[in-house]
């Protein structure tokens, strides 16, 4: 199990203590593969991109336009956090939901 987010972020930190044997990945240092940003947006589509985020409002509308796996890939920290890969299956941010299905 690979978990994709921030070493800031609250929410990615009480996902990883919660699966201690999850591999973390931190976006802003290394970035996610592209194969991975492939399979998750197929998966979760527009979902993937959060568009709630500061670094959402600080671009322009020209910049929100873009393809958005190419806006992940420029700025990763507009991904949605954590994005949880489990046996090629993905998952979404940390709700109850995603919590029952992976703890």
């Amino acid at each position: 199990m690979i978990l994709y987010g921030l070493k800031s972020c609250d929410t990615c930190r009480k996902a990883l203590k919660s699966m201690p044997n999850a591999q973390f990945r931190d976006v802003r240092e290394d970035g996610v593969p592209q194969g991975v940003l492939d399979s998750a947006y197929a998966a979760l589509g527009d979902a993937l991109l959060n568009t709630r985020s500061t670094t959402w409002r600080g671009l322009k509308e020209a910049e929100r336009a873009e393809n958005p796996l190419s806006l992940i890939a420029k700025h990763p920290t507009l991904m949605k956090r954590p994005l949880i890969e489990k046996d090629g299956e993905f998952f979404l941010g940390w709700s109850k939901d995603v919590q029952a299905a992976l703890v």
